[in-house]
């Protein structure tokens, strides 16, 4: 292997590891085109007799600029990896039938989406569905008779759009593309663009083919994970059906609806959300998550049980300062469960007491982009554990544990990471000089890199703001590093992973000089470090990072040039022209911007710019519904108008995940690359 396998510490101070690349690995940094080359594993499901782990293999097509998803199949006994399905196109959603002797899975291999199923003995599949739109939430029966999915239906048409009587065009008559009326509160989505009224359904199909049965019909949203009953007669989803649905984005509860009557039962009626419902072993326990309805910007999501005969409900997780992120029962009392904690995803035993035993805490490198907390598990009846394995110098691999003794199944990356040197990470902690909190950061050297030496420094803040960077691979920050900068990144106030105190240090403060000095400080604790050269300082960052980038240069002149991307420049304009309007004002704002105009402006990075001096790179994608284009071209023409050198950079047919595609990723590096290196000494 190309890398020291390390164990990662619950709470470090200065240095979080150093790892050591072999000595005859050649002198070769990475480059932008090795993204197209880079592989990560995800989606890992064992099957419930543990015998065997279906994994989605997630690599790149250059020819295509597209991810390419193809899916294998582990053998544990035999400790080997077989391609199931490995071809030009994509298979996903792999869910094991309970004989362990099936899967289910969504591919495109007919034309379109659909569902298959695969017999593993018989190395046969059958296309099992043919459905005119794409299938969420594929779930087995306990009996394997049945597959239940999620799947939208067209609303249907209201009273005034009935009444709208356009005419035909002639019989070959090229008439302009008929209006779209917009009549819902929710009418676009980041990525989807202007979405049609579409409620989503719930569908049942035979598993071995036939005519999907629409069981829900009412006009509302019904969502997923879904959760057989254990006699196969019912299944329990979460859905908001109160007349005020599409303004109550925090609230949800829990339905069961027969399979055979459509009679429906509502199970829970508490204020806020109830949503991932599973049932125990035994079918006397129900398990779901749950939020409350309070306007808060971040809190913690719970794990609940409600006995099915009394009714007894309790939370179990409710002592416990962290967001569950995932679960899976262990047995009939106990459960496994994913959290994050300082930057780190862990997997842990949860007990019905209350009480957490961590299992694992390398859960990572599901994405290739910034260091984001990542990764996902599935869980067997004998208790064994796939899951996503990663470090900061690789993405996810397939990881196993088992009677407490964890294994790295794969190693995808070996024939690219192994000839490339990359950056070391190291962790450092600091106090903001706002208060005096205590902040955890990283920092990524180049390869090479010589601690007598001086270097450039790149402030990267991440998105959010309630989300959290910490030691995982990042293609992006690595290719900075190989550029010769230092690359600082920390979880400053507002970020998740530290309990809902921490988050919550920014409720109604986001940007602000507060969560600025945590970042200034950061930088302030890196010169400290001996080998940043103090007048070659640099910011980037994205969505809320890319509002702290334009806000902190509205505050000081320290920063020799920014990269300012896909940010909300003003907070009026945002909340009415963006996606989220709804949520957002509700839950990170006092009240409406016409109300609260002073409280919107404060926020804006617009109320700075007449301090702003710093050259600024400006990008987005024009198909950003979350953080508009016309954010972005609104400090454009302002620091225009200041003539500072500015530059915008547009990227055609992106939404808010600029990088969701391996050129559109690498545009973004290498922009950024080209205007730090404009302003480096």
């Amino acid at each position: 292997m190309y890398f020291k396998r390390l164990k990662w510490p619950s709470i470090v101070f200065i240095t979080l590891f150093t790892t050591h690349l072999l000595a005859d690995i050649p002198n070769a940094t990475f480059t932008s085109e090795d993204i197209f080359d880079l592989e990560y594993i995800s989606d890992t499901q064992i099957s419930p007799d543990g015998k065997s782990i279906i994994y989605t293999r997630q690599a790149y097509n250059k020819m295509q600029d597209a991810s390419q998803r193809s899916l294998w199949l582990y053998d544990v006994k035999a400790k080997s990896s077989l391609p199931l399905f490995v071809d030009q196109f994509n298979h996903t959603s792999a869910v094991w039938a309970p004989d362990s002797r099936r899967f289910a899975f969504v591919s495109n291999q007919s034309g379109s989406y659909q569902i298959h199923v695969h017999w593993l003995a018989q190395n046969k599949t059958a296309l099992v569905s043919s459905l005119d739109k794409s299938v969420g939430n594929l779930t087995w029966s306990p009996d394997g008779q049945h597959l239940a999915f999620t799947m939208e239906v067209a609303a249907p048409k209201s009273e005034f759009a009935k009444s709208v009587k356009l005419p035909s065009p002639p019989k070959g008559a090229n008439w302009s593309e008929r209006p779209m009326l917009i009549e819902r509160a929710r009418y676009q989505a980041d990525g989807r663009g202007m979405l049609k009224p579409m409620y989503r359904q719930i569908f049942v199909i035979p598993a071995i083919g036939g005519t999907e049965t629409q069981i829900t019909t009412a006009n509302y949203q019904h969502y997923g994970p879904l959760a057989w009953t254990p006699d196969s007669q019912a299944i329990v989803f979460n859905s908001n059906q109160s007349d005020n649905w599409e303004y109550e984005p925090n609230d949800s509860d829990l339905y069961q609806i027969n399979i055979n009557d459509l009679s429906l039962t509502q199970l829970t009626s508490r204020a806020g959300a109830e949503f991932n419902p599973k049932f125990s072993p035994n079918g006397k326990t129900l398990a779901y998550m749950t939020r409350t309805d309070a306007k808060v910007p971040y809190q913690n999501t719970e794990l609940v049980t409600h006995d099915v005969s009394s009714g007894d409900i309790k939370v179990i997780s409710g002592d416990f300062d962290r967001s569950i992120a995932q679960y899976a029962w262990k047995n009939n009392k106990d459960f496994i469960i994913m959290y994050d904690d300082r930057g780190l995803r862990l997997l842990a035993n949860l007990s019905r007491s209350g009480k957490v035993k961590t299992i694992v805490d390398d859960v990572s490198g599901i994405t290739l982009g910034r260091p984001y907390i990542s990764g996902q598990f599935s869980s067997s009846n004998n208790g064994a554990i796939a899951y996503t394995q990663g470090n900061p110098l690789k993405p996810a691999d397939l990881g196993y544990v088992y009677k407490n003794k964890s294994s790295q199944l794969t190693n995808v990356n070996a024939d690219l990471l192994s000839r490339r040197e990359l950056g070391q990470v190291q962790a450092i902690e600091y106090k903001s000089s706002f208060d005096g909190e205590a902040i955890q950061g990283w920092y990524i050297t180049p390869p090479g890199f010589e601690p007598s030496k001086k270097y450039p420094l790149l402030l990267e803040i991440h998105g959010g703001p309630h989300l959290a960077y910490g030691p995982h691979f990042t293609s992006e920050l690595q290719r900075y590093a190989a550029e010769g900068y230092v690359v600082f990144y920390a979880n400053h106030r507002g970020s998740s992973s530290y309990g809902e105190r921490f988050a919550m240090l920014l409720e109604g403060k986001y940007s602000s000089e507060e969560d600025f000095a945590d970042h200034n400080s950061g930088v302030d604790a890196m010169i400290e470090l001996g080998f940043i050269d103090a007048d070659q300082l640099f910011i980037a960052g994205g969505s809320a990072g890319g509002i702290a980038s334009a806000y902190a240069i509205g505050l000081t002149d320290r920063f020799k040039a920014a990269v300012i991307t896909k940010p909300v420049i003003n907070w009026v304009s945002k909340v009415l022209t963006a996606d989220s309007y709804i949520g957002q004002i509700r839950n990170q704002f006092p009240g409406v911007p016409w109300d609260n105009l002073e409280h919107y402006w404060k926020r804006s990075p617009l109320s700075l710019v007449g301090n702003v001096t710093t050259p600024s790179l400006i990008m987005t994608g024009e198909n950003d519904r979350r953080t508009p284009m016309s954010e972005s071209e609104q400090f454009y023409q302002a620091l225009k108008l200041k003539k500072i050198d500015a530059a915008l950079v547009r990227i055609p047919g992106a939404s808010h995940g600029i990088a969701g595609r391996p050129s559109r990723m690498i545009s973004k590096i290498e922009y950024t690359i080209a205007w730090l290196n404009k302003y480096r000494k």
